[in-house]
Formats: C-alpha cells, structure tokens, sequence
C-alpha cells in the first residue's frame, strides 16, 4: 500500500489582528477507505508562450488518463513563472477556479465528472513565457 501524505505550513508574525502559526498534513486514501492511493499522472509541465492567449486544456479527461467521478483524486498546479504580471485563470466546466500568480501554487480535490470536467488554464496579459507545472495523485485513472 502506498502512503502519500501533503503537507502545508502557513505562518506570519504580522498579518491579521494577531500572529498566524498553521500546520497540518493530510494523508492521500482511495475514497471511503484506510487504503492509501496508489496512482499519479506524474509531474508534468506546460509552457504557455506569449502567442498563447486561448484557453489550454491542462489536466484532461483523455483516454489516457481518465479520471472517474466519486474517486479521490488530488490536483496540484504551480505558476512556476517569476514575472509578477504573469498568471494563469483556473478553470472547470468554465467557472473559474482562481488566478494563479508567479509562484502560486494550489492543491484542490477533483471529481472529473464528466468529459467536460477538463481542467483547463488561461494565461492572461502575460509579458514572457508562462510555466505552469502540475500532476494527479489518486486513485480514478481506470486507463
């Protein structure tokens, strides 16, 4: 059984009415189970050149890969771009996730519900290059 665990720190002496010291970890189980998730799409990379300013399929629901619905699938995306002015729009079935700066990153439950449910960016106003990395771990890939 494959154990994964994430983990995320926040922490500042100097925002809000008092100090914030946050940490937790979260072990990834296959949906309603104990059983740790044993597959990943792997790292990948999506490099958005300055022509591009469509909307890209970034995470698909492509027969080499496809996500099922109810199964516990996690997603991480990172703007690994360093130009401040460059970001990336988030989205699912059209609805926006959330905008993703230079050195962003977010980690979001996925239900790939249906052949629409492709995760997909949008490089906005960008000035250089945008390099976006991301990966599923979980447990829906039925390829």
């Amino acid at each position: 059984m494959a154990t994964t665990t994430m983990s995320i720190t926040i922490s500042s002496s100097d925002i809000g009415p008092s100090p914030v010291s946050k940490s937790t970890n979260m072990t990834l189980y296959k949906a309603g189970t104990t059983t740790g998730v044993e597959q990943t799409s792997g790292m990948a990379r999506r490099v958005l050149l300055t022509s591009e300013t469509s909307i890209a399929d970034l995470i698909s629901t492509t027969p080499e890969f496809t996500y099922t619905a109810n199964k516990a699938n996690k997603v991480y995306i990172c703007n690994s771009s360093t130009s401040d002015t460059d970001f990336v729009l988030i989205t699912i079935h059209g609805e926006a996730i959330g905008k993703l700066f230079a050195g962003d990153w977010m980690v979001m439950p996925w239900s790939a519900s249906d052949s629409s449910s492709d995760i997909r960016i949008t490089a906005e106003e960008q000035t250089s290059t945008v390099t976006v990395d991301y990966m599923v771990i979980g447990e829906g890939n039925t390829a």
